[in-house]
């Protein structure tokens, strides 16, 4: 290649092309790139208290003291508005304990920071109605009769939704049978919930199954959708449960409680 190179009649053209392209390489490494990167974020226990009062607080009907815990997850993830260079990109790409995510999967509605915010705490406000109608649905207790409150106003996005339902289920019921419905287990999971208790994908997983196991839990509840994501990086003695529903989850906590295997992924 280098003795076909010295034959060019004009090779100073090298040089002159050369300029243009170090210089398109060098604004694209530092452009602003359309991408966030997300860590594994907090993890609250929806049978416990945040900020001294209890996650769960139901009226017009007995709570049950309970043991165990339920994680709900979450990820960090940069900012909208934050830029992020190439350097960064590479630098976070090979980083198990970090994801380089399109901004528009974690900021599907846009705006700015502000509006963004506003957007998740609302979906979180959504979130925590649909999981009190779905857990009420599934115990066949009027909600006119049993008042649900939900204190985790902090924490914004509609993914806490499954483990705030399995919450209020193990609050007025437990296992169905006097139990707990974690066996005294820390369990943690993601997940949507609809008001007929349906799961859906959150986006993240692979993250929030490292958070969980941190926090110490054993089992996590996913979406039977993204399964594949959270065997990706699946921390050691982090047991996988796919769901696809409220009661595809009480009753794999039943089940383990039980002694018998639950569906794995």
């Amino acid at each position: 290649m280098l003795s076909r190179l010295t034959r060019l009649p004009r090779p100073a053209a090298l040089a002159v092309c050369a300029v243009p392209v170090l210089g398109l390489f060098a604004v694209a490494a530092f452009a602003p790139l359309p991408f966030v990167i997300a860590r594994p974020g907090l993890t609250a226990d929806v049978l416990g208290e945040r900020d001294g009062k209890a996650v769960i607080a139901v009226t017009g009907a007995p709570a049950r003291q309970t043991t165990g815990q339920l994680r709900m997850t979450t990820i960090q993830a940069t900012g909208p508005s934050t830029t992020v260079n190439l350097p960064e990109l590479v630098d976070n790409w090979f980083d198990t304990a970090r994801a380089v995510l399109p901004r528009e999967a974690v900021y599907s509605s846009g705006g700015t920071d502000k509006e963004i915010e506003a957007h998740n705490l609302e979906e979180m406000t959504r979130s925590q109605s649909a999981a009190a109608q779905a857990a009420l649905g599934y115990l066949h207790k009027d909600p006119k009769a049993v008042q649900v409150e939900l204190n985790l106003a902090d924490v914004g996005g509609p993914s806490a939704g499954l483990l705030f339902s399995l919450g209020i289920v193990d609050k007025l019921d437990g296992d169905g049978s006097g139990g707990d419905l974690t066996g005294g287990r820390t369990v943690a999971g993601t997940g949507t919930i609809g008001p007929d208790g349906s799961v859906g994908a959150v986006g993240g997983v692979a993250l929030k199954t490292q958070a969980a196991r941190r926090d110490g839990a054993s089992v996590f509840l996913v979406p039977k959708a993204e399964c594949a994501d959270a065997q990706s990086e699946l921390p050691e003695g982090l047991r996988l449960v796919p769901v696809t529903s409220l009661t595809d989850a009480v009753d794999a906590l039943r089940a383990m409680n039980r002694g018998q295997a639950p569906p794995s992924c």
